[in-house]
């Protein structure tokens, strides 16, 4: 229902079989974008939605805008911030991208695991605390990381998030498996104490 809602709301076709991957964030080094830059088409080449909320340089918009342009069926950009909008995409998402350069914790990829968007992130400082790497044969894991700071690391992730995409069996675990994470302050005063 969120997906088909947020697909709708884009002006885009509304085919739940294929996949929907978002990003919300600062269009800057900090978060990775040009590493989302040098992906996208990539990405889309499997037949995958993307939509992107955020705001940052002129000439990164400007880009986005193109991406936009030429593939109108499958991009979505809004520029600016809409805390509404932002969870609209955490929910109706099948994949959240957060490839960062640094990120000291993060929130959008706990929200993204409550949501059942499974997070893509770059493995450091709070993403690398939150986000287990997904292993089909255990079904232990809560998303995908990767490590280098490079599109190839992110490309490899993407791909890897799409073959267990297709299985929806193991798709859904891994949902869930984000789902029932606790990241609350009661789970973190019981730990440390």
């Amino acid at each position: 229902v969120c997906t088909r809602d947020l697909l709708e709301s884009s002006h885009l076709p509304g085919d739940l079989e294929k996949p929907l991957d978002a990003m919300v964030s600062r269009l800057t080094s900090h978060k990775g974008i040009e590493l989302i830059t040098q992906a996208i088409w990539r990405i889309l080449e499997t037949g995958a939605y993307f939509i992107l909320l955020g705001s940052g340089a002129d000439s990164d918009e400007g880009y986005f805008q193109h991406v936009r342009d030429t593939m109108p069926a499958q991009v979505g950009v809004y520029f600016g911030y809409n805390n509404s909008l932002a969870h609209q995409i955490e929910a109706g998402a099948d994949m959240f991208l957060m490839p960062s350069s640094y990120e000291p914790c993060g929130l959008n990829q706990m929200y993204s695991l409550k949501y059942g968007a499974v997070p893509i992130v770059r493995g450091v400082g709070g993403l690398d605390d939150t986000i287990r790497n997904f292993e089909p044969t255990s079904g232990r894991g809560n998303g995908y990381k990767f490590y280098e700071y490079s599109t190839g690391r992110l490309i490899e992730k993407f791909y890897e998030a799409m073959m267990v995409y297709y299985d929806r069996e193991t798709w859904r675990k891994l949902q869930l498996n984000g789902m029932h994470e606790d990241f609350s302050w009661d789970s973190s005063a019981h730990n440390y104490l």
